[in-house]
């Protein structure tokens, strides 16, 4: 053993902490310090791969938890009333009696996060002795260790259906193309697979890798969060450099699929990977009513200071009084008397611990458990459950559930949120000539009158070669061990509709979103094309959707495999005689092919057509052309049907083929092209294969592919065509983003491409006013001087550590211009089922909607009339323009109209004297806003803010159209502030997220797209549609049943405590009891306690039925009817009148009689259990068995522990004595006299309030009850007629109805 300078490990430890703070992390091979110990080998201070998540260890559990609890206001006020406690000059109980209550309630939050942290870590040793395979240099192979020992610098190995145990920077797979599929389900929810390729130049096709060998230093950046976004280069020991990017690195958590092995050596690990970096536990959101209720207690705290300052100066008054000390005072030791001011201050603090249950100590844990038993009730509701999906309804945060029934501002994406996300191709428009596909539009026709029939589920095999090898397809014509296997899964592959819609099968799959019927002209003229040259925009045109996207594509021969069994998988391919047979079976003009595609259940990391996209796209594939040979280009000419080409590989039949698309736009689109028998079969990093309509195949050398992101608005793809060896680039993307950039300015745009692009332009709006989806296809013929120049450009944007996103955006911006414009396609997204509904309801119960999208203004207007968010009598003012000082006047111009309507309004229905209950003036003027995203984001500036503002408070609808995801965010912080309101925003896309969190409540719509939503989400549902129930139904019981509870707990503890308040002005505020101090704390632990839970748990002030038919009842949350000011301080008004009845009665009984302390206060006791108990049963709107058992449950609980404990304890609270006095009480008729007629004089003005109030005003929520009591059809009738009363008094053209006393 060495001994260590400590001066040394000072700035080892300081070096340490310079590294992890630099720029850059640079990253070598372990295996030449192989034999070095840990601290002297070059990546020792990078992280472990041990992860540790629980906080606790054995000797450190309490007190760290004690530390954590006493964060806590409220467990720190008692905690320090109990340590007050001991002082003898000051004490009001026995010191040991008052810690039980705040034990009891450490002890219990202790228990439960003792439990949580004992889960977690036994999850962490779980995963920290996974076994995995990282070579060793000693054995010269792959050795068995576990996850813990892995180490930054290492190489791992990680077989197919495992999973990655750190980020590795992929170096060799099995695969002969350099490409590894991973599947991303545990990290984002994605089961789609991903495409990761490995580093250029380091996969040598047939040879295995050699770890010793690697030389290279990897400088990557430092650990960040972003699952997207991945810089770095290898850098050899000559100094030459090759960049890599997120396409490169497995991450931790996924699993590999579909390869035998990959290798790749280890950069993060442990808490410095991406997956450890986004796990950041569970959502914590502060609710209203928790806001509110802080202020309450506050008020509680002063009125309790407030009591015992009256105590206080009463006992010094009192004293003041004696000439003489009598004799119950006793002096100090030295036989002095306090004087009477010191007493009176001493007497303050023993006061404040005898009413310290003025405070609720006990009410946060119960708010606790009944946000708990809310949630159960929520995720068990059926009408929230996906029976497609087998979804139920989640909640992820759990302490917001009564935020659900106060929301003002609802904020909605629109794309698979409002809609399906299930793309339809529709319409298309080529070199100026648009194809409506009458055809395809009647298929669709009769296909939305009739169910939809069972589809054919095509599965993924274990290993997926992007192509079959005809030599390899020969040698397999002997029986394979396998080829049983492939039967058996090729005859299974027909499922029934629910199992085909479950997610974690397939994704854009239906015969609606797969099947298009050609137009029968295009296809002639594809057809002459093809005869004639062969060449041609229109075989442009669909070459562009064939080939420009990020679609993987696979063969369907077994399902994906998830064996534990620790060995090499291996492809189990079919006989040659049934790849023929497939062969046979295509068709270039089968029209109706039906197929499934793998179920992307989660969220993608990219969507290349959809605006407010923004994240980077995974397969994004820089220039490889300088780091690998290049090989021959040919064109392969036989037909399918022969089966073998001259001298290349053939490819499967094209029907046969599985697509992995992470879009449905994608989906839609390379379908379209299949139709018109331009079939994408094979994609590998450096090529793409295309079937052409004369079945001769075309293959494409990929030279870069620049992704989609939300600035460019674009996706492009540089290939080399192999007929005239021409470099291409292929783009799609919003009209917007390709329009602009058609020619060179003007000189080089010809009269006829002018036409071409009027036309198409045309068509877009055409496209557009009719709800769909647009798309612009362009091309560009590059220079191989451009080229080379460009390419050298973009490799140093690769190989950049700093600012790469931008360099790499400037790039593509540069080489993305002088397009050639080749036509447009129209997808139809179709509304999800009772959208319109949803709206109607959510607007009649007071809610503004808001939808926000990526679309064009024309689009978005058509959705919204769609689903009633506008209507045809709506005054639809639009906003766009690319000047500020346009869109001031404009925004003054139409605020000045609205506020001259809305006063002329106003006037009116005061001349009229027309009472408008049901809608305020600001919708009087049924005025629709759209506005674009360059608009949107001058009209948010400092200057016009606040006009911008005021204009949408008059709105009755807002579309936001091409926004990015951050102006999403940033629209729903701005009226979340300025208008202090309660926000939602809902959303299904990693677009979304930001949204999301930035409302006071998030929904994740978890549907064709994903879970990046969900996971950032505090609740999560699978349609839109379920947003009404989860509002109006349980989200007006949760806010109603919390803030009952919440009042009445407040209620009880002030009525209690008040008895003993009341009996100061009687002993001298001596700070005495006459209650037994154990049945004090008893009463708020035991005997009170399971109502108030209950109460707030299970009551039901209407009925779901009800609230679905009146959503106007929803709009006693969003006013905060329920828990007020107001009501607060009515509340305490009640707890004082009740304490002094409660007192003055078994006062007025007992004054004169000769009986003890206790004996007077066990009937204050008991009637205060009464009152309190039955004031909880006014407040009660629905009776249950439950509600029954658990109310006379704690009376007869309270006699049973009052009884056994007047019997059996003696002197458990020396000196006093409780013994037998329950049971002497009980046998006088005087005490339950008392009892009742105490009780009846307490409750009665709560009582005769409610019956006057039910009487003479009833509430909107008291008549839909008395609704409730009439049979269905007289309920009907008169919910009808309240309907029509109210969206009478709700239209401005009836301005004059009489609709107050509806």
């Amino acid at each position: 053993m060495t001994w260590t300078d400590p001066l040394t490990l000072i700035r080892n430890g300081w070096k340490r902490h310079k590294d992890r703070d630099g720029p850059i992390r640079k990253v070598v091979s372990n295996l030449p310090y192989e034999d070095l110990k840990k601290r002297d080998q070059p990546n020792h201070q990078y992280a472990g791969n041990a992860i540790k998540t629980n906080k606790y260890r054995l000797w450190s559990f309490i007190p760290m938890n004690l530390f954590e609890q006493f964060h806590r206001m409220a467990n720190l006020y008692f905690v320090g009333l109990a340590i007050l406690n001991f002082v003898p000059v000051v004490n009001a109980f026995q010191p040991e009696v008052a810690l039980i209550p705040i034990c009891i309630i450490l002890s219990l939050t202790a228990i439960k996060d003792g439990w949580e942290d004992f889960r977690r870590y036994q999850a962490d040793q779980k995963r920290n002795n996974t076994p995995c395979f990282i070579f060793s240099r000693k054995q010269m192979c792959f050795v068995e260790r576990r996850w813990k020992d892995v180490r930054v610098g290492d190489f791992v190995r990680v077989l197919s259906n495992e999973i990655i145990p750190a980020d590795i920077l992929l170096l060799h797979t099995s695969d002969p193309n350099g490409v590894c599929h991973m599947e991303t389900a545990s990290l984002d929810g994605e089961t789609n697979l991903k495409q990761r390729k490995v580093v250029p130049g380091f996969s040598t096709l047939g040879e295995p890798f050699q770890p010793l060998i690697f030389d290279s230093t990897v400088v990557c950046e430092n650990p960040n969060n972003n699952l997207n976004l991945f810089t770095g280069y290898l850098e050899r020991p000559d100094k030459r450099r090759t960049g890599f990017g997120i396409d490169s690195v497995l991450l931790r958590g996924c699993t590999v699929r579909n390869n035998d092995g990959a290798v790749g050596i280890v950069v993060y690990a442990g808490h410095e990977t991406k997956s450890m970096l986004n796990n950041s536990g569970p959502r914590y959101k502060r609710s209203k009513i928790e806001r509110k209720l802080n202020t309450d207690v506050f008020f509680c705290v002063v009125l309790l200071f407030f009591m015992c300052f009256i105590a206080a100066l009463g006992h010094s008054i009192w004293l003041e009084t004696f000439t003489t000390m009598p004799p119950y005072i006793v002096p100090d030791s030295n036989g002095n008397y306090i004087p009477s001011t010191l007493a009176g201050f001493y007497m303050f603090f023993t006061m404040i611990i005898l009413l310290q249950v003025m405070i609720p100590i006990s009410l946060y844990v119960s708010i606790e458990l009944v946000k708990m038993g809310q949630i159960f009730f929520i995720t068990q509701d059926v009408e929230l459950y996906d029976e497609e999906l087998d979804t139920p309804v989640q909640c992820r945060s759990l302490n917001i559930t009564e935020d659900l029934g106060q929301i003002q501002y609802v904020f909605s994406d629109k794309t698979g949120t409002l809609t399906e996300n299930k793309m339809v191709f529709r319409r298309c428009t080529i070199m100026g000539t648009e194809y409506c596909h009458a055809e395809n539009a009647a298929r669709l026709a009769v296909l939305n009158g009739a169910n939809e029939e069972e589809e054919v589920t095509i599965y993924q095999q274990t290993k997926l070669p992007p192509v079959f090898y005809l030599d390899e397809l020969q040698d397999s014509h002997t029986p394979d061990k396998n080829h049983t296997n492939t039967q058996n899964t090729a005859a299974n592959r027909h499922r029934s509709k629910a199992a085909a819609g479950a997610q974690g099968d397939m994704a854009f799959s239906s015969t609606l979103e797969t099947v298009v019927v050609p137009d029968r002209t295009l296809m002639l003229e594809v057809d002459h094309q093809m005869a004639r040259i062969q060449t041609g925009p229109y075989l442009d045109f669909f070459l562009s959707l064939a080939i420009c996207n990020t679609v993987l594509v696979s063969t369907v021969t077994s399902q994906r495999q998830r064996v534990k069994a620790r060995r090499n998988s291996s492809y189990s391919g079919g006989s040659f005689s049934l790849v023929r047979d497939w062969f046979r079976k295509a068709s270039p003009r089968k029209t109706f092919t039906f197929m499934k595609f793998s179920k992307g259940r989660e969220e993608k990391l990219a969507d290349p057509f959809v605006i407010d996209e923004d994240d980077p796209d995974i397969l994004h594939s820089p220039s490889v052309s300088d780091v690998t040979e290049h090989r021959p280009y040919s064109i392969t000419r036989e037909k399918v049907t022969s089966g073998v080409s001259q001298d290349k590989r053939c490819l499967a039949g094209s029907d046969e083929v599985c697509y992995e698309a992470h879009s449905p736009d994608e989906a839609a689109l390379i379908h379209a092209a299949k139709a018109y028998g331009f079939t994408m079969v094979e994609r590998t990093p450096h090529y793409v294969t295309v079937k052409l309509p004369d079945n001769t195949l075309l293959k494409f050398e990929v030279l870069d592919v620049l992704t989609f992101d939300s600035t460019r608005r674009r996706m492009s793809i540089i290939v080399r065509h192999p007929h005239t060896n021409e470099i291409i680039m292929y783009t799609k993307g919003a009209d917007s983003a390709i329009m602009e950039r058609l020619g060179n300015v003007s000189s080089n745009v010809s009269q006829a491409e002018k036409e071409i692009a009027l036309k198409t332009q045309k068509d877009l709006d055409m496209y557009a006013g009719d709800g769909l989806r647009t798309l612009c296809f362009a091309k560009k013929v590059i220079s191989e001087e451009d080229y080379r120049t460009w390419s050298a450009i973009r490799q140093e944007a690769i190989a950049a550590i700093d600012e790469k996103e931008e360099r790499l955006m400037e790039s593509a911006i540069y080489i993305e211009n002088n397009f050639t414009l080749l036509g447009a396609t129209g997808i139809e997204d179709r509304l999800q089922e009772h959208v319109p509904e949803t709206i109607q309801a959510l607007r009649q119960a007071g809610m503004q909607v808001w939808v926000l999208t990526g679309d064009k203004p024309e689009t978005a207007i058509n959705i919204a009339y769609s689903c009633k968010l506008l209507d045809h009598e709506d005054l639809v003012v639009t906003f766009t323009t690319m000047k500020k000082s346009v869109c001031k006047m404009r925004l003054e111009d139409t605020l000045g109209e609205v506020r001259r309507r809305t006063l002329s309004a106003e006037m009116d229905t005061q001349f009229r004297g027309h009472n408008s209950t049901f809608t305020g003036p600001l919708m009087e003027p049924s005025i629709g806003l759209v506005i674009d995203g360059s608009t949107l984001h001058m009209a948010m500036s400092d200057e016009l803010v606040d006009r911008f503002v005021e204009l949408c408070k008059h709105c009755r609808a807002v579309l936001c159209c091409r926004v990015t995801p951050l102006q999403k965010s940033a629209v729903v912080k701005l009226i979340r502030h300025k208008l202090r309101v309660m926000t939602l925003a809902i959303g299904d896309g990693a677009n979304d997220v930001n949204m999301i969190q930035a409302a006071d409540v998030g929904i994740g719509v978890s549907g064709q797209e994903g879970m990046q939503a969900v996971m950032a989400s505090d609740f999560a549902i699978t349609r839109f549609k379920h947003l009404k129930r989860l509002l109006l139904v349980h989200g007006h019981w949760c806010y109603s049943r919390l803030a009952n509870m919440v009042i009445y707990f407040f209620y009880k503890n002030v009525a209690y405590v008040n008895l003993l308040f009341w009996y100061q002005f009687f002993c001298g505020f001596s700070a005495t009891a006459m209650i037994d101090y154990w049945l004090m704390i008893f009463f708020n632990l035991i005997f009170t306690s399971a109502p108030p839970i209950m109460f707030g748990i299970m009551d039901k002030e209407v009925s779901d039925s009800t609230l679905l038919s009146l959503p106007e009842l929803y709009r006693r949350g969003q006013h905060t009817e329920g828990y007020k000011r107001s009501t607060f301080w009515i509340a305490i008004l009640d707890a004082f009148y009740q304490s002094l009845v409660c007192f003055f009665i078994p006062y007025w009984t007992y004054n004169g009689l000769d009986i003890g302390i206790f004996s007077f206060g066990t009937p204050m006791n008991t009637i205060s259990l009464f009152t309190i108990i039955l004031h909880l049963a006014i407040e009660i709107k629905s009776w249950t068995v439950v509600h029954w058992v658990i109310m006379i449950g704690s009376v007869l609980v309270y006699f049973m522990v009052t009884l056994a404990y007047s019997a059996i304890c003696i002197s458990c609270n020396p000196p006093s004595d409780p013994y037998w006095i329950m049971h002497v009480q009980m046998a006088d008729p005087m005490f339950y006299l008392v009892c009742i007629l105490t009780t009846v004089v307490a409750l009665l003005p709560r009582y005769t309030y409610h019956v006057l109030r039910g009487t003479l005003a009833p509430s909107s929520h008291l008549s839909a009850r008395q609704l409730e009591r009439l049979s269905p059809s007289h309920r009907a009738q008169k919910i009808k007629k309240w309907r029509g009363l109210r969206d009478t008094c709700a239209s401005p053209s009836h301005a004059s109805s009489p609709c107050a006393s509806a």
